[in-house]
């Protein structure tokens, strides 16, 4: 079986055509608060980015899969690697499934895990990572579900339009050394 798939998901890289739906999901404000981000990102800005994935993921120090599923070919979310540290084996872990009636499906669970199994077993990392907001219970099940522990909270880290949120570090060692 293909790494990048599970039963129901396909993890595949970016294409010219993915340009639209990523200007939806960038540009939704009701998600910055999950990447930080402050400012809306141009359909220019998101093709320079979807060209960069040419490059090889130690030089761009980041990759970005869309969760597509293989029953429709419908693409329901994107999960990222970041901040990848060739020298100690590490990256971040990001994940988005966008639409309300996608989520609760299984399918950030079934990308969750191909996407472990690829960064363990074919880049050959040592640890993966993440940040998951204090208030997002259900990511937080998701990444101890498979494994993650919580190795530190950040007090009031990011900011809102009603205030201050933390945020939970969780941390996953491969168990499998290479």
């Amino acid at each position: 079986m293909n790494t990048l798939e599970t039963d129901i998901i396909r993890l595949r890289a970016l294409e010219p055509e993915d340009v639209n739906i990523l200007y939806k999901w960038e540009n939704d404000t009701n998600i910055w608060k999950l990447s930080s981000t402050v400012a809306p990102f141009s359909r220019y800005i998101l093709r320079r980015f979807i060209d960069n994935q040419r490059y090889d993921i130690y030089q761009t120090k980041q990759m970005r899969l869309i969760i597509e599923l293989k029953s429709e070919e419908r693409p329901v979310g994107a999960i990222d690697l970041f901040d990848i540290d060739p020298y100690n084996h590490r990256a971040g872990i990001g994940i988005l499934i966008y639409d309300d009636r996608d989520q609760g499906q299984g399918y950030a669970s079934s990308a969750l895990t191909a996407l472990i199994i690829y960064s363990f077993q074919t880049i050959g990392l040592n640890q993966l990572y993440c940040n998951v907001l204090s208030n997002n219970q259900r990511s937080l099940n998701l990444f101890k579900s498979k494994g993650f522990s919580t190795v530190g909270l950040k007090k009031e880290w990011i900011k809102t339009t009603s205030g201050w949120l933390d945020e939970y570090m969780l941390q996953l060692i491969n168990p499998v050394k290479i």
